[in-house]
Parts: C-alpha cells; sequence; structure tokens
C-alpha cells in the first residue's frame, strides 16, 4: 500500500495528438507541468498519446513506432515526473522483443522512479480499431501500483467495457482506477448512434465506480484522425467519477483540458461501509466466471 492514506489531487490529461511524436511527447510533457501547477500529485495521460491513432490500419512499418520500457518516452515522463514531484501514467506502446508488443501504462512515482507497467489484456479488433494486429494481449495479469500519494490501478481502454478487470483491479487496493484510452465516433455513425455510444462508455465506468466503491478517471484524446471522408472523430469528454458514480470534474468534446480534482479515501471507506458490495460478495459461488460461456445442458 501506499504511505499515505489522506486526500491527493489527479489530474487528467486531454489533448490532441498530431503526426508529430515528438511534439506530442513534448506537449504532454508541458501538460503534465500545468497539472502540476494546478495541484496535482497523480496525472494520467491518454491512450497511445506519442501518435496518431495508427491502428485505424494494418501496416508492418507501424511497429517502428514501438520503444522498450524503460525507453525514450517513459525516461522523458520520468524526468517530469522528478522535475514536478507528481507521479504519472502514461500509455506507451511498448517493444518488447522482435515481433512481441504490447498496449502498456506505465506508472512513475513522485521521484520519478518505475514503480511498475500494466499490459492491456482486452484487444479489440473492429473496424478502424484493429488491435490485434499490432498488440499482443497482456500477461502480467491485472494490477495496482502504491505511489507516494495514494495507490492507483491502470486499466486501457477497451478494458474499460470489462467489470471483471475493474473488480480485479478493485480488489488489490486501488483508490482510483485509471482508463487511457482512445475512443471516438465513425462519422458516418454518429448522427444516429454518437450520442448512445459514448452515454454507454460514460455509464460502463461509473458503473465500475459504484461497484467497486472506487474513484474511476478516464482520459479520452480528441480530434479528428485519418481521411477527412472517414477516419475517427475522438470524443473527449474525459471524466473522474466518485465511489457513488457522481462525475466531479468533466471535458468537453472537442478542446485540449486538464481536469483535476480529489481522491478522498475517508470517501471511499464510507461509502463502502453504506455500499458494502465487497463483503456480501459471494466468492464461493463464482467458479463459472472462468468458462467462455454457460451452455444450457442439452
Amino acid at each position: 500500500m501506499s504511505g499515505r492514506s489522506g486526500k491527493f489531487k489527479v489530474a487528467l490529461v486531454q489533448m490532441r495528438c498530431s503526426t508529430n511524436a515528438d511534439d506530442n511527447l513534448e506537449r504532454a510533457c508541458g501538460m503534465l507541468r500545468d497539472a502540476a501547477r494546478k495541484g496535482a500529485q497523480v496525472a494520467c495521460l491518454p491512450e497511445l498519446f506519442r501518435t496518431q491513432y495508427f491502428c485505424q490500419s494494418e501496416d508492418a512499418a507501424t511497429f517502428d513506432l514501438a520503444e522498450p520500457i524503460p525507453g525514450p518516452s517513459s525516461e522523458a515522463l520520468a524526468a517530469v515526473a522528478r522535475e514536478t514531484g507528481m507521479a504519472v501514467v502514461g500509455s506507451l506502446f511498448e517493444r518488447r522483443a522482435a515481433g512481441v508488443y504490447h498496449n502498456t501504462a506505465v506508472v512513475l512515482d513522485a521521484d520519478g522512479s518505475f514503480v511498475g507497467r500494466y499490459r492491456k489484456m482486452h484487444i479489440p479488433d473492429d473496424p478502424l480499431y484493429y488491435e490485434k494486429y499490432y498488440f499482443t494481449p497482456g500477461d502480467l495479469g491485472f494490477r495496482a501500483f502504491p505511489t507516494k500519494f495514494g495507490r492507483v490501478g491502470t486499466l486501457v481502454c477497451w478494458d474499460q467495457w470489462y467489470p471483471e478487470a475493474a473488480r480485479l483491479t478493485a480488489l488489490q487496493g486501488a483508490e482510483v482506477l485509471f482508463y487511457p484510452t482512445a475512443i471516438g465516433w465513425h462519422p458516418a455513425e454518429k448522427a444516429e448512434f454518437g450520442e448512445a455510444q459514448a452515454s454507454a462508455w460514460e455509464t460502463i465506468q461509473r458503473s465500475h465506480a459504484i461497484a467497486n466503491g472506487v474513484y474511476v478517471g478516464a482520459i479520452n484524446r480528441i480530434g479528428h484522425e485519418g481521411p477527412k471522408s472517414g477516419g475517427l472523430e475522438f470524443w473527449g469528454g474525459s471524466f473522474l467519477a466518485d465511489p457513488f458514480g457522481r462525475i466531479l470534474a468533466k471535458a468537453g468534446r472537442d478542446a485540449e483540458e486538464i481536469l483535476v480534482a480529489e481522491v478522498d479515501p475517508k470517501l471511499q471507506e464510507e461509502t463502502r461501509r453504506n455500499w458494502p458490495f465487497l463483503r456480501d460478495r459471494r466468492i464461493d459461488a463464482y467458479a463459472p466466471i472462468t468458462r467462455r460461456f454457460l451452455d444450457p445442458e442439452a
């Protein structure tokens, strides 16, 4: 566990990603410094912030964007953490070995030290989200990490839709679950389905906060990426929800923003005392959850 049990402030950095990886890293570091000036003690960046969302197509040359961890990007984030005294969660395209790549979130403590990494477990394969081509599924399990200010859990984007992932991370004592994210609309679908899609995305994550009595932070990017006639329009909407599912801070759809809000372990304690879902879990009855599907008996 962390060495502190008091309140701490978290920052969610919602940003636009250009085609220039170095520029994205520089701007992300600048926004992290701004977050620290706003009082943040733990900050999280969007998914794969160094580049535009490259999984819209399958191209072997894209693997050249990956880098080892530790590597240049994690070292740059560590330098900002040391400079500001703020813990940082960053989402990176990890090159583990030749032919083995992961979508990885790194956690760096307030002194710049490497706390750990989480490798994205659930990998989508949908139109314009061809992640199975690029990412090996995570093999580290679901993880929560101690930082100077609090214990944080890291999951990534598509993990958002899985209550099992949130539960197993919360059970490790996480006070806040961060979800670095890159999610948007197919422009041709926005008019018909856009509002429902964004609402479902927010609702499922607020439900994780309620079911687990934990803070949840979703950190998305903004902007249109890809062909003007297609591509993806990332819908922003980053937010932090408290253990009761209430939204404490929320960003808009089309602007870069730094949200700063407070995490209060005392509220987590009070919420779980009144809604003791963890106490009442029937762990003796959940063994079937490890099966793919519960086929009806013939």
